[in-house]
Order: C-alpha cells, then sequence, then structure tokens
C-alpha cells in the first residue's frame, strides 16, 4: 500500500514537471515570438520612404519715434521652406532634399529691397554594395524667383537676374563614402551646365566672338552632407559642393552652406546661417552670406 502511494506521488510530481516544463516553453516560444514581431516592426519602419517638411518665418523688427540718438526703421522678413524625402531600402538609398527662402526688407526711406532668394534642389541615389563605399548618381539644380537688382550709392536699381537665369543644373556620378550614418561624401566625374536668356555674362565665354547663353562644363565633383544632432535640441547641417573644371581646374566652384538650428520648443527657433559661394563667373571674390534669426517654424510632415 506504502509503495503504491510513493509511486502515485511521484507519477503526479513528475506530470507536475512536465506541466511546467510545457508552460516554460510555451512562454519562451511566445516570447521569441513577441521579439520577432518587434524586430519586423522596427524593419519596417526602419525601410521605406521617410518624409520631412518644416516650414517658418523668420522676422526682424526695428522701428523709432523722436529718438535722439537716431537710427533706421527696419521690417525683414524671410518666409522659407525645409524638407526631405528619402527610401532607404536593403539595396539602395535614395535622398531628395530642397530649400525654398525668400526675403525682403524695409530699410528706412529706400523702400523694399530683397535680402533672400533662394530656389536649391538635390537628389542623391546610392546602391548598397559595400556597409561604407558604394557607387552613386546625383543631381543638384539652383535658381531664385524673383529679380535681382545691384544697387549704386545713390540707390539706383540696376537688374543683374531673375527666375532662371542665371540656372544651375550639375549632374555626378562616382563613389559614395558614408563612415556614419550622419555623414555622406561622394567624389566622381561630373557636368555643370548654366542656363541664360537675358543676363548672359554668367554663361558667356569672353575669348570667343559670340555671345554664348548657355555653358557645360566637365570636371570632378565633390560632395558632402552632414547632419548631426550635436543636442537635444540643436542640429547641425552642412551641405558641401567642390567641382574643379577639366578647362580651368584652377577655378574650383564652391559652395558652402552651413547652418546651426536650436529648437527653443515646437514653435520658435534660432538659426545660424553661413553660406558661402566662390565662382568667379559671378565675382572675383568670395561671397559671403551670414544670418541669425529667431523665427517661428512648424513641421508640416
Amino acid at each position: 500500500m506504502t509503495k503504491t502511494v510513493v509511486c502515485a506521488l511521484a507519477f503526479l510530481a513528475g506530470g507536475a514537471r512536465a506541466q511546467q516544463h510545457d508552460t516554460m516553453e510555451v512562454g519562451r516560444e511566445r516570447a521569441f515570438q513577441e521579439q520577432a514581431q518587434t524586430a519586423k516592426s522596427d524593419t519596417l519602419k526602419k525601410f521605406g520612404w521617410r518624409h520631412s517638411v518644416v516650414a517658418g518665418v523668420n522676422l526682424n523688427e526695428v522701428a523709432f519715434s523722436d529718438w535722439a540718438q537716431g537710427g533706421t526703421n527696419v521690417l525683414a522678413f524671410t518666409p522659407w521652406l525645409n524638407g526631405s524625402s528619402r527610401q532607404d531600402l536593403e539595396g539602395t538609398d535614395w535622398s531628395t532634399t530642397y530649400k525654398f527662402a525668400y526675403g525682403q526688407a524695409r530699410l528706412g526711406s529706400q523702400g523694399v529691397r530683397k535680402t533672400d532668394d533662394e530656389i536649391y534642389m538635390e537628389t542623391l541615389f546610392i546602391l548598397k554594395l559595400n556597409p561604407t563605399i558604394n557607387p552613386y548618381v546625383g543631381a543638384t539644380l539652383r535658381t531664385q524667383f524673383a529679380p535681382g537688382y545691384k544697387y549704386d550709392a545713390a540707390g539706383n536699381a540696376t537688374a543683374i537676374s531673375r527666375f532662371f537665369d542665371p540656372g544651375y543644373l550639375s549632374q555626378s556620378g562616382g563613389v559614395a563614402w558614408q563612415p556614419v550614418r550622419e555623414v555622406k561624401t561622394g567624389l566622381g566625374l561630373g557636368l555643370r551646365e548654366t542656363f541664360t536668356s537675358r543676363f548672359t555674362q554668367y554663361a558667356d565665354n569672353p575669348r570667343t566672338p559670340q555671345i554664348e547663353k548657355t555653358k557645360v562644363e566637365g570636371g570632378l565633383r565633390l560632395l558632402t552632407h552632414v547632419d548631426w544632432k550635436i543636442a537635444e535640441n540643436t542640429a547641425l547641417i552642412l551641405n558641401e559642393e567642390f567641382f574643379s573644371p577639366f578647362e580651368t581646374p584652377d577655378q574650383v566652384f564652391v559652395r558652402s552652406d552651413n547652418s546651426i538650428v536650436m529648437r527653443m520648443n515646437k514653435i520658435f527657433s534660432v538659426n545660424l546661417n553661413v553660406l558661402l559661394i566662390k565662382d568667379v563667373t559671378v565675382s572675383p571674390r568670395t561671397q559671403i552670406k551670414q544670418v541669425m534669426a529667431v523665427g517661428v517654424s512648424y513641421v508640416l510632415v
């Protein structure tokens, strides 16, 4: 009798252990499936199209009334829109960025003058064959919205540019290097086209008797993009372009667009931008534009 009871208890204990083991196995299987589902969701979030559109306006206003120390009334505003679209897949990476800005300022009795005017679009397609070094093709388009003027000491205006006059289109293909996710660099062969209609000085070759309205140059093109979050609310954005023509390698075209954006909250931000352009067809001197502004911005997408 005692032996029978002992056997029964042993049988029940074994069954309990087996049931506990099965329960543990079911728990492990469920946890594994949950992890797999989470990984799959993360993968779906990582790959595919991602869009970003931010619009805003930078404002600056100074007004005087019976001010003994003197001064000039100033009202300046610059609406802008920046955006990007990126399709990041396992085998390819296609990104397009664009920037639009148009600013005006009223300075005392001088009337309204343009302070900023830019249309800039760039697309870059990378074929992923290696974790860091891959072939790429890319293109950029740059022009402006409205006519531009040069003012003399007396305040007289002379028109020097307008929409797509000049317009710049560049294409290149070569090797892209991406050491980290925030940095991309591409070096390759490129073409740079300049289009004009009325203001032919940007495309004309002074060594020829005829007046050229378009100019096509082949050369080496270097692109570098940096989009680095250096703090929780601060981003460093660099866009560098260098083009060295084969015929005139000493006349290197440089466009360096550098920004630090500090977001104070969801609406207000502080923007510091330094734009450097070196293009001897436009000016023998290096052009530099520096803007520091407190603006209102809103994330559309």
